[in-house]
């Protein structure tokens, strides 16, 4: 079933997504050479229930933490280990936010300090494939649109789109109906209307789509050990277009 938030839901979802912003604007200046996972799950634990919030992702489906921290060929639901991070590593870090009932859901890529060129295009195409994606994000649209735009130019950049796992609607709890997916034909699909929260998350590779998953029953992979990246926003669809839940201020 898809709920249809009120404005009021959507503006309580829009406090909740103000605080999983400043969390990852946070994590600019943490994620560096010599932390690990746990540091990071550490601080945005701390950081999130500091502020009056609950790590939302704890306990859903028998996951025990409140991030998911996913290095270099981890596509998503990677774990917080006590990994090293080096130099040139790509981290996504992905959390759930609840704020006073609401719920709100992001997940953030960071490159370990310099990195190279090459890590640094898949950055920059998988977020505008995001931003792409939530253009699409119109009443009277339709799914299918949200996945054409992303595929479209994610494909004509030589990376490919992940398909096992896709974005969501969410409130009252992380996974609601509709799903979204990252990939489709244009005018095809579920069409979009006033009062749907949504989230548009496109994972993407640098090489094949395809993944696995590792014998924790969460962490997917790359199936070729290629790099993958992901950039991810929680939105309303409104009639003044879609409004961004999660966004961060400049810098991000």
């Amino acid at each position: 079933m898809i709920t249809l938030k009120s404005p009021r839901e959507i503006d309580l979802m829009d406090k909740s997504g103000d605080l999983l912003a400043s969390v990852h604007e946070h994590l600019r200046d943490f994620i560096k050479p010599g932390i690990t996972g746990w540091d990071i799950e550490n601080f945005v634990r701390d950081y999130i229930e500091s502020h009056g919030g609950i790590p939302a992702q704890i306990g859903f489906e028998g996951y025990k933490y409140a991030t998911c921290i996913s290095i270099n060929d981890e596509i998503c639901h990677g774990f917080p280990t006590d990994y090293v991070l080096k130099d040139g590593d790509l981290v996504k870090v992905d959390m759930c936010v609840e704020l006073d009932g609401a719920m709100s859901d992001s997940c953030w890529a960071y490159l370990v300090g310099e990195g190279d060129a090459k890590t640094k295009e898949l950055m920059d195409v998988t977020k505008e494939a995001l931003y792409l994606g939530i253009q699409e994000a119109q009443v009277g649209n339709r799914i299918g649109d949200i996945g054409h735009a992303i595929q479209s130019y994610v494909e004509s950049k030589g990376y490919s789109v992940v398909r096992e796992f896709v974005g969501h609607g969410i409130g009252p709890t992380i996974h609601e109906e509709p799903m979204i997916p990252h990939y489709g034909l244009p005018h095809h699909g579920l069409r979009l209307k006033e009062g749907m929260v949504i989230t548009i998350e496109p994972m993407v590779n640098a090489g094949d789509w395809p993944a696995t998953v590792d014998d924790n029953g969460w962490t997917a992979r790359t199936i070729d050990g290629s790099l993958s990246c992901q950039y991810e926003h929680t939105l309303a669809i409104t009639k003044e277009g879609p409004r961004i839940l999660t966004k961060q201020k400049p810098g991000e």
